[in-house]
């Protein structure tokens, strides 16, 4: 049997309960707990752990996500690229439409982007890419605003048009590859200027990409705040996984063997990461 190597992340959620009864001491809280197992063809070790209990989890042929209640937008976005599904002839095109599955308290509506681009400088930046998708019949999915964030457009057609390509690249070379991202709100942002009911804009957006072979699970994570300049080095982004995990409040990959966790969050895959993104 050939060895594998192990170059890969991991945190456990982790649930706390204090059952005190009358006058007796605090019962210590129980070991760790994962989320809860779901299976899903977008996930790999596991659904992220750490959203809130009000959050929406969606599952479509082209990902899955976790939608926010109070940003309106997702906490997450996972979906799985192979040769088949970025390989294709697919007339994609962008034709905005709020999620069927959500209320219309729970998410943004196109309206809500009017005049965006004049007064903020952002676009609607897909979270799983329209163009990722061109080898398959549910590339329109990716149009849902669920979907999208408020992304600075130096940003968004630039470094993150840049990562998204050399994404697809790996998975047109023959790689399964699978990829969780999502925004980051670490200071406050402009509210977008048309937009009618409460939200939350981005102050930047972080990617996961995992890809798994016979012997080993490789993996590279990336973190671009929103004043990122278009001309930057997609690898000048390269950071832990433990810092998505901070700066994001998502535990990822929780499935995997103890003892994992220090390697890819010590930064076990740069080597790789750097030699596919540099």
């Amino acid at each position: 049997m050939r060895r594998r190597s192990w170059c890969r992340l991991t945190v456990l959620a982790v649930i706390w309960a204090l059952a005190p009864g009358c006058g007796e001491r605090p019962a210590p809280p129980p070991p760790r707990a994962p989320p809860p197992e779901v299976q899903c063809k977008h996930f790999i070790y596991g659904l992220p752990g750490g959203t809130p209990p009000t959050n929406d989890l969606i599952i479509r042929d082209a990902y899955a996500l976790s939608s926010n209640d109070d940003t309106k937008l997702a906490d997450w976005v996972a979906y799985r690229l192979d040769q088949d599904t970025v390989t294709g002839e697919a007339e994609t095109d962008r034709r905005w439409r709020a999620d069927p599955w959500l209320s219309e308290q729970e998410t943004l509506e196109p309206d809500d982007y009017r005049d965006a681009h004049r007064v903020l400088g952002t676009d609607r930046g897909h979270q799983a890419p329209l163009g990722s998708f061109k080898g398959t019949a549910h590339w329109a999915q990716t149009n849902y605003l669920s979907n999208i964030t408020p992304q600075q457009s130096d940003l968004n057609r630039g470094p993150w048009l840049r990562l998204e390509e050399k994404v697809r690249g790996l998975a047109a070379s023959g790689e399964v590859v699978f990829v969780i991202t999502g925004p980051l709100f670490e200071r406050e942002m402009r509210s977008l200027p048309r937009a009618d009911e409460p939200h939350k804009v981005p102050s930047g957006h972080w990617k996961i990409v995992v890809v798994e072979t016979a012997e080993e699970l490789a993996a590279a994570a990336f973190i671009f705040d929103q004043e990122t300049r278009r001309s930057a080095r997609v690898i000048d982004h390269l950071v832990t996984i433990d810092e998505v995990e901070r700066s994001s409040g998502l535990d990822f990959l929780w499935e995997l063997p103890d003892g994992v966790e220090e390697q890819v969050e010590g930064g076990a895959c740069s080597e790789w990461a750097r030699d596919k993104f540099g």
